[in-house]
Order: C-alpha cells, then structure tokens, then sequence
C-alpha cells in the first residue's frame, strides 16, 4: 500500500483533458443516481468500471491506482471472520457484501483522469444536489394534507412528505448526502467566480433542504463542517463567515426548525431517549463479544433480548451510531480496522492538500476531507455507513484527492 503522494504534473496538451463521450455520459449518469436513484448509480458504476477497463486494455495507460486498499481489505478479511464466528454464519456473512461499495472510490478515481476532471465531477454533484434541494423544498410546501388523493405518478415523491426526503425513501439518506456535498462545496465557494450566481442561491437552497429534513445529527454535523471550512479557508474567512451567516438565516426561516433545533439534548426528548437506550444495548453486547462481535447484521437478533425497559422500540435492524454498530458486529479489531480506513483517508489527503498551491484544486481536496469528516459526526447519531446511497456519495467523494495527487491542474 502506497504512501505516497507526490502531486505529479499535469499530463501534456491534449492528454485527458477531454472525456470519451461514453465514460462523460455515465459519469452524469452516477451523479444523478447519487443524488436522487440509487438503482441509477449502482448502474452506472457498473458500467463505468467495464468501459474503463475495456478501453485500458483497447489503449494502455498508467498502471490503476489502489489507495487505501490494504486497511479496507483488512477490514473485509474481518468482517467475514466475524460473519462465520456468529451464530448465523451464512446470514451474517451474507451481510459483508456492503463493503463492495468502496469499490466506488476506485472506479472513480480510474474514471476521472485529472483534476479538471475531478472538479467538474464535484460542481456537477452539488448542482444535482441543488436541483434536488429545490424538488425537495417544494415537497415539503407543496405537501398535500393527509388523506388527499395524489396523482399516481407523484404519489411515492409526495408520500410522508412533512420531511424532505427528495427522491429517496427516507428523508435520512437526503441530509446524509446534503450534509456531505455541501461540506465539499463550501471551501470551493470563493472560486465559482462567474458560476456564483447560481453557486451561492444553489448551496443556500442546500441548507433550506437540510433543514427540512429535521434530522438533528445532519444538522450538527453540517454545523461542524462549515466551522472547519471557516478554518481551513483563513484567508476567506469572511466569505465562509457570511455563508454560515446566511444559512443560519436560512434555516431558523423554516417552519419548525427552531423547535426542533431547541431539543437537541434534550433528555425529555423521546428520540434522545431512544438513542440512549441503544447506546446502552450496544455497551452491553460488545462487553459481552468484544472479540469478533455479534455478527454483521445480527443487530435485529439481538436487541429484543437486551434492549432495556425503557426503550420505546422493542427492535431495530441498527444502532444509530455508525462506529457502536461496526464494534458491536465486529468485534473491537473490527472498529480499530474501520477507523483505520478514515483515519488513513486524512492522513493521505492532508498530505496531498499541503503540497499543493492555493487555489481550486486545494478547495477541493479540503472540502473533501471536511465532508468525510461530516460524514463520520452524522454517523454518530445515524448508521449513515450503512445506508448504500450515502456510502457511495462518500466513496466517490474520497477518490477526488488522489485524482488530483495524480495529475493537478497547472
């Protein structure tokens, strides 16, 4: 596993510089599946993979690259030992397939062959993610009262519509994806230049969507990663600070989220309760199984057994937090190897980030690194990892750095 990373120069005139119009095209097709069809992207992911490699082999090229590869296979070797030490081992190993979903991060970084190509890949996710904002802000305005009858056609958009979920089933994975575009964008936002004046009406309608999701953890998450964009962008602190600003605005100009802002930590709150509760089952089965764990998806199992009395649900499939439900399933080898993977991601893309020169594609690299970091604070009150749609957003939101480490723009 490589450590290296040399930002190398930038490839000759007229050396990737244009896409093949099939590999565009179902990259345009992965950013529309990741922001609003999930059948869509895991499509186009195939897809993309076997045209890369039909035409490495049809034209050669540089050898592929495989970041991250040695700790994210330790963590799958892991999760099959801890799937056959349960006590349903073909159900529980059956469970690892998730990890393929990192597999994400390599097709995108053999997709994209330089940092022009990096950063228009990330400008059109955030106006996919905006296009959805603004779906999802008429959703919830435009909800009709319970017991309307709905064009059918509309009728799954405008299901359960009182929390913007866009086109997804939950409203969950939307601020998950919200949450983790947004973070990227926000270091990127000084540089839109012309674009501005669809860029900064675009994030703002990001956050309106966010806030209407109502879902609190995306919400500090978010609020972590615009602090951590104010200092990593030092030197535009008062663009960032206007844009915080802005979206504080914004969100407390919604209907219903300040209330629901005001029972953050609340411990009267019903869903503060919950999460307690879980918290306190995870506790108990990881002393219980620190080695290997109970098992990938053996939560469902084993949480009407421990479950406390005063947990209002008597069952659940997860445990609200993203690193509890890794150790519990997995084992505490399992959670150090998990972390491992993030923790390796920051070090290489820190590392990137500080070799390179201010400009566009330092942004970028940093607002990658602060929303994975977003994405790790939401997991702490959502199993976001386990969630396919926001886990593909963060894959091939980690495999931009090392596009630009290896062929940065001039």
């Amino acid at each position: 596993m490589s450590t290296d990373v040399t930002v190398r120069p930038r490839p000759p005139a007229g050396q990737g510089r244009r896409l093949p119009w099939l590999r565009a095209g179902l990259l345009l097709a992965l950013v529309i599946g990741l922001t609003a069809s999930i059948s869509l992207a895991e499509i186009a992911l195939g897809l993309l993979a076997a045209e890369v490699l039909w035409r490495r082999r049809a034209e050669g090229g540089p050898s592929l690259q495989w970041p991250l590869l040695g700790v994210i296979a330790g963590y799958a070797a892991w999760s099959v030992v801890a799937g056959l030490a349960s006590a349903r081992p073909f159900e529980s190993t059956r469970s690892v397939k998730s990890v393929i979903w990192f597999g994400a991060m390599y097709v995108v970084l053999a997709a994209l062959p330089d940092a022009r190509a990096a950063r228009r890949f990330a400008t059109a996710l955030f106006a996919a993610a905006a296009v959805v904002a603004l779906f999802a802000i008429v959703q919830v305005t435009a909800c009709p009262p319970a017991g309307t009858e709905v064009w059918p056609p509309l009728a799954r958009l405008f299901r359960k519509c009182e929390r913007a979920h866009g086109f997804f089933s939950i409203y969950m994975t939307l601020a998950g994806v919200l949450t983790m575009v947004l973070a990227m964008t926000l270091p990127r936002l000084t540089g839109f230049g012309r674009r501005a004046w669809w860029a900064v009406p675009g994030w703002l309608a990001g956050v309106a969507a966010l806030g209407l999701t109502f879902v609190r953890g995306a919400w500090i998450a978010f609020a972590m990663a615009v602090g951590a964009g104010i200092l990593t962008r030092r030197r535009h602190a008062l663009v960032m600070g206007g844009a915080a600003v802005a979206a504080v605005l914004v969100a407390l100009a919604l209907p219903g989220v300040l209330p629901r802002a005001r029972s953050i930590g609340d411990a009267r709150d019903p869903t503060t309760r919950e999460r307690l509760a879980m918290i306190d089952t995870g506790v108990r089965l990881l002393r219980e199984h620190p080695l290997t764990g109970i098992g990938p998806g053996q939560v469902k199992h084993a949480y009407p057994l421990y479950a406390p009395p005063e947990a209002v649900r008597r069952s659940t499939s997860h445990l609200h937090n993203s690193a509890l439900q890794v150790a519990v399933e997995r084992g505490l080898p399992g959670l150090a190897l998990w972390l491992a993977i993030w923790g390796w991601f920051f070090w290489r893309a820190t590392r990137i980030a500080t070799v390179l020169p201010a400009g566009p594609d330092r942004a970028l690299v940093l607002g990658c690194i602060i929303a994975i970091g977003a994405f790790l604070v939401a997991g702490l009150f959502e199993h976001n990892f386990g969630d396919t749609e926001v886990l593909l957003v963060a894959a091939s939101i980690m495999a931009l750095p090392f596009v630009i480490a290896r062929a940065p723009a001039s």
